[in-house]
C-alpha cells in the first residue's frame, strides 16, 4: 500500500498518470482507510485511467466489470458451467453405475447421488465473474466497476451490499470471503444520480476536464513527438471548443488522439487545411463540427505561417 501522498503522486507518475494534489490524497486515504473510491466526471477524463494506473503501481491485477444496462447478479458474481459437469457425468459414467448398482428403488439411486452431488457442485464447475473473482482472487486485486451509473438501481443496491462485507453467497457452496480486501474503484459519468448510500459507502472524488497547464503535460506525456509549440496551439483550441455548446465536448483522450494525429501528419502548425480534415478527430457529431468550423471561421489566418490565431471574443 501507498505510505504517503508523494508515494502516490510519484507512483502514478511512474505509470504516466499525472495526478493532482486532490488526486492523490484520496487514493492515499482509500488505501489506508480500505473504502471504494467513487471516482465521478465527464468521459474521456482519466478516471479509468486511473484505476488502471493504481492497479499497476499497486502491482495487482485489474479485474474489470463493464457495467450496461441489464446487467444482473448472475453476470456479475458466477455462473455453473453445466456444459462441463454434463461432460463429467459422460466421463464417469461407468463409476456412477457401480455407485447406483446395490439399489433397488428410485429414491435409494436418488440418495446415493445426493451423497455424491459435492462433486459436481464445487469450484471446479464455478465460473467466476468479476465481483467473485476479486473475492477469491489468491493476490489483493484492484476491481474496477467502470460506469456504475449505466447499471440498474437495483444492481446498484445489491453491489453496495457485497461492498460491504466482501462475502458471496452460494448456495451450493455456502458463504464465500474474500481471502484479501480488493482496492475497489468506481467511475460514473453522471449519466444518472447515485444512491446515497452507495456515495456514503465510498470516498469521493470528482475529475474535470484538466486547465491549459495540466492537458499540455499531459499531451507531451503522452504524445512527446508533438512539436511543443504546436502542443501548446493544440491545447489551447481544445479548450476553446469546450466552451461551445457542443453535444458532445472533447474528452482529454480525444485531445491526445488528435495530438497523435497532428504527428502522423506531419503538422507543423495549426492552419486551416490542417483543421478543416482533422476536426472530426476531436468532435463525433456533425451538428458540433458545424458549429465549431463556424466558430473556427471567425480566427484570423495569420499571414506569415498560415497559422490559426484567435481573435478575441467572447465565447457564447
Amino acid at each position: 500500500m501507498f505510505q504517503d501522498i508523494t508515494q502516490v503522486k510519484n507512483a502514478l507518475a511512474a505509470q504516466q498518470y499525472i495526478a493532482t494534489d486532490e488526486i492523490a490524497t484520496v487514493i492515499f486515504l482509500a488505501s489506508k482507510l480500505g473504502k471504494p473510491v467513487l471516482v465521478e466526471g465527464p468521459a474521456g477524463v482519466g478516471k479509468t485511467e486511473l484505476a488502471k494506473a493504481c492497479a499497476a503501481a499497486l502491482t495487482r491485477e485489474l479485474i474489470r466489470m463493464q457495467c450496461y444496462e441489464g446487467l444482473d447478479e448472475t453476470k456479475a458474481l458466477y455462473e455453473w458451467e453445466y456444459a462441463k459437469q454434463m461432460l463429467y457425468t459422460q466421463l464417469l459414467r461407468d463409476k456412477l453405475q457401480d455407485i447406483l448398482r446395490d439399489t433397488t428403488t428410485l429414491a435409494q439411486a436418488a440418495d446415493k447421488l445426493a451423497a455424491e452431488e459435492d462433486v459436481f457442485f464445487s469450484t471446479r464447475f464455478l465460473l467466476p465473474r468479476p465481483l467473485l473473482r476479486a473475492i477469491l482472487s489468491d493476490q489483493p486485486a484492484l476491481l474496477l466497476v467502470d460506469e456504475i451509473d449505466r447499471a440498474d438501481a437495483e444492481f446498484e443496491a445489491f453491489l453496495l451490499e457485497v461492498l460491504s462485507d466482501f462475502q458471496i453467497s452460494v448456495p451450493e457452496l455456502g458463504t464465500l470471503q474474500a481471502k484479501h480486501l480488493p482496492f475497489v474503484i468506481l467511475t460514473s459519468n453522471n449519466t444518472r444520480e447515485l444512491s446515497e448510500a452507495l456515495k456514503r459507502r465510498c470516498l469521493y472524488l470528482f475529475i474535470d476536464y484538466p486547465t491549459v497547464e495540466a492537458e499540455l503535460r499531459i499531451v507531451k506525456l503522452k504524445a512527446p513527438d508533438l512539436a511543443p509549440q504546436l502542443a501548446q496551439q493544440a491545447v489551447e483550441l481544445v479548450q476553446r471548443l469546450r466552451k461551445l455548446d457542443l453535444k458532445k465536448q472533447p474528452s482529454v483522450s480525444e485531445t491526445l488522439d488528435w495530438a497523435r494525429a497532428l504527428v502522423l501528419l506531419n503538422a507543423k502548425n495549426l492552419d486551416a487545411k490542417t483543421l478543416e480534415t482533422t476536426l472530426t478527430v476531436l468532435l463525433k457529431h456533425e451538428h458540433d463540427v458545424q458549429r465549431a468550423q463556424r466558430y473556427l471561421g471567425e480566427f484570423n489566418v495569420d499571414a506569415d505561417d498560415n497559422s490559426i490565431k484567435p481573435t478575441p471574443r467572447r465565447v457564447r
